[in-house]
């Protein structure tokens, strides 16, 4: 089947999964940066953004994935983590980032997808 311009994508409109974030890797220090140390990673933008636009800058020795560090990519907040991992081409094992918060990295198309599930407030 195919989804026409103005249908919603089935991770939407089938899987029930929530947007969340886009992330975009880029070179350039931004007001507001967070250093995240587990992934050698600078993060901003988030917090503020009405879009959910969060920009990612990497040390040159960062453990994240060279396509999630070359690639922007899309998140979704998911019910089942584990559910939804089933079927698809795991980039990175879930892992916590944060307290509350379990996190994986697929690739969809040739792209980064992060599916996050949230435990707590």
């Amino acid at each position: 089947m195919v989804r026409k311009d103005h249908e919603p994508p089935a991770a939407i409109s089938a899987w029930g999964w929530r947007y969340h974030h886009l992330g975009i890797p880029t070179d350039a220090s931004r007001p507001g940066e967070r250093y995240l140390e587990q992934f050698k990673m600078y993060v901003s933008g988030f917090e503020g953004s009405p879009y959910g636009i969060e920009w990612m800058r990497f040390e040159p020795d960062s453990p994240v994935s060279a396509l999630v560090r070359s690639v922007p990519h899309i998140a979704f907040e998911v019910d089942d983590l584990d559910a939804a991992l089933k079927g698809k081409e795991i980039l990175s094992s879930p892992s916590s980032p944060s307290e509350g918060v379990r996190a994986a990295m697929i690739i969809a198309h040739g792209a980064p997808v992060e599916l996050l599930e949230f435990h707590g407030d």
